[in-house]
Order: C-alpha cells, then structure tokens, then sequence
C-alpha cells in the first residue's frame, strides 16, 4: 500500500539509510565479478599449461613418428603411400628389403612381421604380397602367409589328377596380361616327422582339373609349404587343425625383360598398384577353398594414414620425396575435433586470453634415408589448435558456471524481494513518520494517513512491522481524541466570547464620549474578544488575525502610551517626545497591546523605584523604538527565545508563573505589520528594539 502522502511530507533520506541495502548488492556483485574472474583464471591457467604442454610434447611426437617410420613397418608405409586393403585381389608392396629368402621359413616368417605387410583374415590367416626393393634380386613376386588346415594331403611323383591333394592356385594380372598357376602340395623328408615340409611345384593353369601328360613345372616358379606339428587349439589329436606357413615366389615376365633392357629399370614399377594378384588354398575334393585373398573383412597392413592417430589437432605431417619431379608431398593432418559442439562466444574469448613467452607455432624438419630414395619430413604445429579443445571444454563447463551464477542470481532476487524491499518500504514510512511527527501542527494529521499494515507477517520484518502498525493506531487515536478536544475547547471559547461581548458593549453605551479613555480600553477589550473569538488556542488566534494597517503618527502615538500607562498600573515611564511627527503604518489597537506587553514587561523585571525610558530615532527608512528598563539581564541562551509562545518571562527566581505570551504577540502583531524586535542587555539593564518602516 502506497503512502498517500504528497512528495514533500516524505523525506529525502541520505545515503547513510541505504548502506545495508548498498552492502548486500555490493557483496552480491562481488561473488558474481569473483565467480568469473574465477573461471577466467582457470582458463588462462589451463590455456598457459596447454601450451607449455604442447611445446613438450611436441618434440617427443616427432621422435614417435621418425622412430617409426625409420622401422621396417614405417619404411614399408613411406614406400607405398597408396597401399589398400584386402579385397578381391591384393597389389604387392614394394619391401624396405632388396628381397625375402622365401627358402627359409624363419627368416621370410621374420621379414614380413618385421615389415608388417601382413593383410590378417578373421580366420587367422595372413598374406603378404611384396616385391623386393632391389630389382635385380626383387624382380619377382612373393606370397608369404599363413593358413590352418588338417593334414596335407601331397601329390605323388606323376600323379596327373589335382582334386585329391591340397593345391595352390594363383592368379597374377598385370599391364593387359593375366598369368594363373596351379601348384599342388609335394611333401619332402620323411612321413614320421611331426613337422611337414613340403614343395609347392607351379604349372600353368589350365582350368582343366587334371593336370595334362606333358605338362611341365614352370622354372621360375618356386613356392613352399610347411605345416606345424602341433594342433592350432587343444590337445594334439589326429586330424587336428595346424598352423600352415607358405612362401612363394611368382616370375614377372615383365619384370624380367626390364632387367636385360638397355635401359636401367625404373624401380619400382609406376604401375605397382594397378597389379592384382589373388591366391587360393584348395584341399582335396573340395570346391571350398581353405584360404582365399579375396575373403572379406581383411585388415589392411599399415599405412601413412596410421600417423594421424599421433599427431595433435593443429599438426601438420608432410613428406616429400626428394629429387622426384612433379611429386605433391603427402600431407596428413591432426584429428579434428572441430566436429564437438562450443560456443562461438566462449572460442573468442579463450583466443583473447595472452599466453606469455610462445606463439604457439612451432615446426622440425629432418631428412629419411630408405632404399627407394630420401625423403623430407616436415612436422609443424600450431598450439593454438589446442584453442578449439578448451573452448569445447569451456562450453561444457559453462553449463555449471551459467547454474552457479543464476543460482546467486535467485538467492538475490529473493532475498531483494522478500527482504531489502520490504526493509526498505519500512524505512521510508518510519522515516515519514519521524519527519512528520517533527513537522508543524498538521504533523498529527499527515500521521493518521500513514499505514504499515500490509508489511505484516510472522517473520522477524513482519512482526517488526506490525508493532509499528500498532503504534501508528495508537498515535491516530490520539490524535482524533486531540482533534475532538480542541473542536471541544473551541466552542466553550466560542461561547466564552460571545458571553463577553454583550456586556462590553453595554459598557460602550456608558462611555459615548470618543475621548474618554475608558471607551478606548473598552475597545481594546472588544478587539481582543474578536480575535480571540472561534479560535482554539492563543497562539492558533494570533496567528490567525487580521490587522488593519493605517498611517499613524508614531511619536504622538508614544506620547500617548506614556500619558496613559499609570491608568494601566504602569507607573514612571518617561518619553523624550521627538518634536515632529514619524508615520507608519500600523494597526492603533494592536500596536498598544505591543507595548502595553513590554511595559508590563519592563515592569515587572526593573528595579524599584527606576524609570522605564521610551525613545524613537528614524533609520534607514525605519522608525526604531527603544524601550530600557534597569534590573537583572535576560539570560544569554534566552535572548533568542524569549520572544517564543511559552517561554516563561518570569523573574530570574522562578516567580510569577507567566505563561510567556506577551512577548509572543508582540512579536507576532510586528511581523504582521513588516516590523521586527530583539532584546538586549545593555545599560545595566534590558532594552527591547523595535522597528517599523516608515510609511506615507
């Protein structure tokens, strides 16, 4: 509920009234500025360790990657950068080896892991399909793998039909031509050895499942098989399943004639990927082969692509081969993570944090020697990649710092609201209350229009509320039982009056004569009844009055006072007349009550037996009128308040139980007709100054 009070009855408070208020925003403000000066912090603290970070680790990425592409593995990568996967026909590699002993199980076994350019099967096969780095002792195709498989059943000296023994058919299409061999499995060494070793003898492959009568093993064709004595999984049993090791090594006719060319042999072959090769392990009577290239889900051997997984975001890997022409360097770039969700906002901000003593680019070059030629690796980074990182982290986390700040935002708002406002409501009332209370005579009526009842409540603001709610009532009782009193007091001065008047103008029939001196006091008497009449309280009256100004001779006025005071019991007042007449303007009634007070003023405290001086003097357009008796000075702090309603003017002894009016109305019928009086202690005496303008 509103005040219904104007602007001016509510008072201006300072800032003082404010302060809890102030502290509380301000404590509130300050968690929320500390709470993202925090997180700030964090993030220059975690962008600066980051960097420092990144600078590290940097240098170890660039041993990792040199460490492996100087392996076997990474060497075989470098050198066939377009390397696939497994499919219906496989493309040879080009080995970091000029070849592989493909006679010897460990050492071809010991090449291709060391090289890694194993394609693997579900099934636990494996294939490598390479050609040796030497073209003089490279310049054929090998197969080196692996199958399972239950005993091998081999083909005897002669035997013509292929169908009943384990076989191998290859097919190899290169350049326009397509060349298929059939190699069945001839075993070698005794048949009590666990271990079974045998030769892969190639023809041509005809298509006819029987070989021809005069058919010859192809020269250059050289394979062998060798199958472990021990079963793949469980106890050793017959007609388990066994791991199976083959090595072949294929003729290329053009490989060949490149080598007795006149022209050294470009090495290796441009074409080296668009050579297909496909190689199955069939076992007798069967249509199903036990090994198949062309069988799905194989994994690829490694490649270049792998070096991705190391590289950080904002690192770049080039490698460029040196002294070849028209060859774009690879370029592998560092995992994106571009791809998780961050604010555009919160990515500006982390760029803006400084980063002290680094730019964040940093790059290392070295140069690879391999047998195909020397290449130049080239690894630069750019650290603020690691921006995009902590701004996707930055976003995640800002869910929590977003819930932390509303949360201080909630407990404000309910504390602003529920609280601080209603304090502050309070406030203002009290302090309309305390201003009005202190205010004039109508202060007890603007206090009834003040109502605190609506901040009510069973906390400790409402209860605080509802005293002051209870008090505010008892005042306005107060004040309607005032207002009924002085309404009361009013009509007995009413009736009081009007009682007066009849027999002071029964008065005025018993003295006609203008110039009697009774008739004047008989006036006087009327005038004070009618000013006194219908007002509540005498200063209320005095205040109320209307005077009627008109020219008056002040010194011949004076000389009349000082005549006529013995008829008033005031005896020894002296007036040194001026001799010449000073006009003012005054109402006649009301300026002798003005000095009829102050002569009887002057009376009471002279001392005995001493006169009372009245002297006139003109002044700046001003009559001054003095008036000084002898006797006992006005105390020093009352010579301001003398004048004021109810200060007593009694004697210095506290006698004669004056209400203090009398200096009071002569204060008020001067000021009503523009005139002014102090006091002063002068001459061993009190002296009372009065001025009025002079009128025409």
């Amino acid at each position: 509920m509103k005040l219904p009070l104007g602007a001016r009855d509510r008072p201006r408070l300072g800032l003082a009234a404010f302060t809890r208020r102030i502290l509380l925003r301000g404590v509130f403000a300050l968690l929320v500025i500390a709470t993202l000066a925090l997180v700030l912090a964090l993030l220059q603290d975690e962008k600066e360790r980051s960097y420092a970070n990144y600078q590290r680790g940097f240098h170890r990425t660039q041993a990792e990657l040199m460490a492996r592409l100087r392996h076997p593995a990474g060497l075989l990568a470098l050198l066939n950068p377009a390397a696939g996967g497994g499919g219906p026909a496989l493309h040879p590699l080009l080995l970091p080896y000029a070849a592989i002993d493909f006679d010897d199980q460990n050492k071809a076994q010991q090449a291709v892991e060391m090289a890694g350019c194993s394609v693997r099967y579900p099934d636990g096969s494996s294939v490598c399909v390479a050609i040796g780095s030497n073209p003089y002792a490279g310049g054929f195709v090998y197969l080196v793998g692996s199958f399972r498989a239950a005993d091998l059943v081999p083909r005897e000296r002669g035997m013509l039909d292929l169908d009943a023994v384990h076989r191998a058919q290859v097919t190899l299409a290169m350049r326009g031509e397509t060349w298929r061999w059939i190699a069945p499995f001839e075993r070698l060494g005794g048949t009590r050895s666990p271990l079974v070793r045998g030769r892969l003898t190639g023809f041509v492959d005809t298509g006819a499942p029987t070989l021809p009568s005069h058919a010859r093993p192809v020269r250059d064709f050289r394979g062998w098989l060798w199958q472990a004595g021990a079963c793949a999984e469980g106890e050793p049993q017959p007609g388990c399943v066994r791991n199976t090791f083959f090595s072949i090594r294929l003729p290329v006719q053009a490989f060949s004639e490149a080598l007795f060319g006149d022209q050294r042999p470009v090495w290796p072959p441009a074409d080296l990927d668009r050579i297909e090769v496909r190689m199955q392990v069939l076992g007798p009577g069967s249509d199903e082969p036990l090994f198949d290239t062309a069988a799905p889900g194989a994994s690829p051997p490694p490649s270049l692509q792998d070096l991705r997984k190391a590289l950080l975001p904002g690192e770049t890997l080039s490698i460029r081969k040196l002294g070849a022409k028209d060859t774009r360097p690879l370029v592998l770039h560092g995992r994106d993570e571009s791809a998780e969700p961050s604010s555009p906002l919160i990515t500006r901000l982390v760029r803006q944090l400084p980063v002290k003593g680094t730019t964040g680019l940093v790059e290392a070059r070295e140069l690879l020697a391999t047998p195909a030629g020397r290449y130049e690796v080239l690894l630069t980074g750019d650290a603020r990649g690691i921006e995009r990182g902590l701004s996707a982290v930055a976003t995640r986390m800002s869910w929590y710092v977003g819930a932390m700040l509303g949360a201080i935002v909630l407990a404000w708002l309910v504390i602003e609201l529920g609280l601080i406002r209603r304090i502050t409501v309070l406030t203002r009332r009290a302090a309309a209350v305390s201003h009005n209370v202190q205010q004039d005579a109508r202060g007890g009526e603007r206090i009834g229009q003040l109502d605190v009842s609506d901040l009510r409540g069973r906390d400790e603001l409402g209860i605080l509320a509802g005293g002051l709610a209870d008090l505010l009532q008892r005042v306005k009782d107060d004040v309607q039982r005032e207002q009924l009193r002085a309404r009361q007091e009013r009509d007995m001065l009413q009736a009081v009056g009007h009682e007066i008047l009849s027999p002071l103008q029964s008065l005025m029939v018993l003295h006609p004569d203008p110039d009697d001196p009774a008739r004047r006091y008989v006036q006087r008497m009327q005038h004070a009844v009618r000013v006194l009449y219908g007002q509540a309280s005498p200063s209320e009256a005095l205040a109320a009055a209307d005077l009627s100004l008109a020219p008056l001779d002040l010194d011949e006025f004076l000389r009349h006072v000082a005549d006529n005071a013995a008829f008033a019991g005031i005896a020894g007042v002296q007036y040194a007349a001026l001799g010449r007449p000073v006009v003012v303007r005054a109402d006649g009634f009301s300026l002798e009550d003005v000095f009829t007070h102050l002569l009887r003023n002057a009376d009471r405290h002279r001392t005995a037996g001493t006169p009372i001086a009245i002297g006139l003097s003109v002044a700046d357009g001003q009559a001054l009128v003095r008036i000084h008796n002898q006797g006992p000075p006005i105390a020093p702090q009352l010579l301001d308040k003398v004048f004021d309603y109810g200060v007593s003017d009694a004697a210095p002894d506290g006698s004669g139980g004056r209400r203090g009016q009398g200096l009071f109305v002569a204060r008020t019928y001067l000021a009503k007709m523009g005139g002014s009086i102090r006091a002063a202690n002068e001459d061993g005496g009190v002296a009372m100054e009065l001025a009025l303008p002079l009128g025409a």
